[in-house]
């Protein structure tokens, strides 16, 4: 059976339990430290996942959570070594967060005049006059009191800001994406070995969602993908670039016998996420073009992964995947062959999209940083082949984070 790649020598210790106290104190100096380099004095989150990274709350809504009015959302000032913390309810605050109780609020209601009033006066008691104050997300009602929230003037992107310190990950986080890919693994195995003609893909998410959880996730990121994929292009979903529709929403569609399934699925473990992707075939062992066809695939990831190291640019890994396909690009237009994971399933950086081959041809990785590479490899009359591997960057080259087989692939 075909195993994931094994990862070169690498020097990063990367603890088997992750010391929480010691991650929130590292992230917090790496968010503070990206606040002075950018000249912010003071943040306002709303993204859920940009609050659950500063503050270290446990929100199992997850990005589910704007839907709803009621969310958490994090105050950060340069000078308090601790984050404001608004919750909906105390259960949301992890233990791990570890927050005063100063610092642990009420429910603010943001999408509201009312709410947003009452914040400004808040505001004004927890930030010092005159600061600068970015905020990562508006609602309207923000909008049409920013002279009040924001007397100093249209505040910054305070994405610029997170984005940054989340970029290179300490080794606790790493720890917490390793624990999560670890539980998403054993309970695909579960899954796997159920695949059969007649089971519905919502049977696959319910199995997928109870294991998981019994082995500790926190929750769920994102609804699991189990994507049956069409003969030819022409046969599938239409899309506005002319390519293959992924993803697409998991239904009762019951698996047929010879179905080509593309997966992908996410967890948390304490705020971290893994992301789980392989081809599976349902009923049958892929045939003789099938199994050619992930060769090629293998053979991508190969070409990448002997130029990942620190150093190396995103456009450098773009250039050798596409050099090991034949000179076309082997990942969907809409989509990227890698991206960032930590507390977002997929976060920067991004290799391959649309922010262009300037972006790629200046983004430098440094050690530390952890990426998902997506290699695609489409032949009509395949189903075509996809998967996912999670990386860490180190200064020799590269660590795996996963290690799930490629079964009935490659054997």
């Amino acid at each position: 059976m075909t195993s994931s790649p094994v990862a070169t020598t690498s020097s990063i210790e990367i603890p088997e339990v992750p010391d929480r106290a010691r991650m929130r104190r590292d992230t917090g100096a790496r968010l503070r430290s990206a606040m002075a380099e950018q000249g912010v004095d003071a943040l306002i989150l709303l993204n859920n996942s940009n609050v659950v990274y500063s503050t270290g709350a446990n929100w199992p809504l997850g990005d589910a959570g704007l839907a709803h009015v009621e969310r958490p959302v994090a105050v950060v000032v340069a000078g308090d070594p601790w984050p404001h913390l608004f919750l909906p309810f105390r259960e949301g605050a992890s233990a791990e967060s570890d927050l005063p109780a100063d610092h642990l609020h009420g429910p603010v209601y943001l999408e509201f005049d009312e709410g947003v009033a009452a914040f400004a006066r808040l505001i004004a008691d927890l930030v010092p006059a005159g600061s600068a104050i970015a905020v990562d997300e508006c609602t309207g009602a923000m909008l049409r009191a920013r002279s009040t929230l924001f007397p100093g003037g249209p505040p910054p992107d305070a994405a610029t800001v997170i984005g940054a310190a989340k970029l290179i990950k300490t080794p606790d986080e790493i720890a917490c994406i390793r624990t999560a890919c670890r539980i998403t693994e054993q309970a695909m195995v579960d899954v796997q070995a159920a695949l059969a003609p007649g089971r519905r893909q919502i049977d696959l998410s319910a199995s997928f969602v109870r294991r998981a959880f019994e082995l500790g996730a926190t929750a769920t990121m994102l609804d699991a993908i189990w994507q049956v994929m069409p003969e030819t292009k022409a046969d599938g979903v239409w899309t506005t670039h002319g390519d293959l529709a992924l993803p697409l929403l998991t239904t009762e569609r019951e698996l047929a016998a010879g179905d080509v399934l593309w997966t992908d699925v996410s967890i948390t473990y304490g705020g971290y996420c893994s992301d789980f992707g392989r081809t599976w075939t349902v009923g049958t062992e892929p045939g003789a073009r099938q199994q050619r066809q992930f060769e090629r695939w293998r053979e991508i990831l190969t070409a990448v992964l002997d130029v990942t190291r620190a150093g190396a640019t995103a456009a450098d890994l773009a250039r050798a995947a596409i050099a090991a396909n034949g000179g076309a690009k082997p990942w969907l237009p809409h989509f990227y062959l890698g991206h960032g994971i930590g507390v977002s399933a997929a976060e920067m950086p991004m290799i391959g999209t649309d922010l262009g081959d300037e972006f790629d041809e200046n983004f430098v990785f440094e050690p530390n940083m952890v990426l998902v590479l997506e290699p695609v490899v489409w032949e009509d009359g395949t189903g075509g082949y996809r998967s996912e591997e999670i990386i860490v960057i180190t200064e020799e080259g590269w660590t795996a984070l996963t290690d799930y087989p490629y079964a009935p692939y490659g054997r």
